[in-house]
């Protein structure tokens, strides 16, 4: 495909999920409680895992990859793929809930949970909110307070494989209690931060928080 053909189709993918957010697609008015339900209102039950993006897939080789820690932090790091692997590894079981109605239950995840990471780079006390920075320069926002739970992680294996590019390896974020435009793929950076600062979806009509339970899928 050529670059003015992926930019094309990049740029209708778009339009078309502005659309949706302009129209409430797939709002059912209810809302719901993690502790009470399991799927969230709106949602259906998938096996696969399908997949969703804006066409670009960035192959970032293993050598070539660097993850950058930085902003609002006592230790900015910048790691190569010896380093992060160098970090504690763990292993997490998550659900996946998709902004476009699909949930996966029991997803096996294997990488750097975030508490770990969290006790080397130590956030500044004025530090309320993280940035996530991709190699296709898709960003996205969420709270630190949410982004630090036990079960956010930063994954490179999946069902006992390695990522796929088109999943997002060689590392994506997951955090499990929000929709899934949240768990950044080919992550690139993490900033911390004392300004909230929406990203990608959230300055195109998508909610800035994006519980699922309480159906937070556009912007009010």
């Amino acid at each position: 495909m050529s670059d003015e053909s992926a930019g094309a189709k990049r740029e209708k993918l778009i339009q078309r999920k502005q659309e949706w957010a302009a129209e409430g697609r797939l709002l059912t008015g209810r809302t719901s409680s993690r502790e009470v339900d399991r799927l969230p209102p709106g949602q259906r039950l998938v096996q696969n895992w399908p997949v969703l993006d804006l066409g670009v897939h960035p192959n970032i080789p293993r050598d070539k990859w660097r993850l950058t820690v930085g902003g609002l932090v006592r230790e900015a790091l910048r790691l190569d793929w010896a380093g992060f692997e160098a970090l504690p590894q763990s292993e997490a079981v998550s659900d996946i809930h998709c902004v476009t109605s699909w949930s996966r239950y029991d997803n096996h995840w294997r990488g750097v949970l975030l508490r770990d990471l969290l006790q080397i780079v130590q956030p500044l006390p004025e530090a309320q909110h993280v940035v996530l920075t991709s190699y296709d320069t898709y960003t996205t926002n969420v709270p630190l307070a949410e982004f630090a739970d036990a079960d956010v992680l930063l994954a490179t294996h999946w069902q006992g494989q390695e990522l796929t590019v088109e999943h997002g390896g060689p590392v994506r974020v997951v955090v499990p209690k929000l929709y899934f435009w949240k768990s950044a793929k080919w992550l690139k950076r993490i900033d911390f931060t004392a300004a909230d600062k929406p990203g990608f979806w959230e300055t195109r009509g998508y909610h800035n928080h994006g519980d699922p339970w309480t159906e937070e899928r556009y912007d009010d």
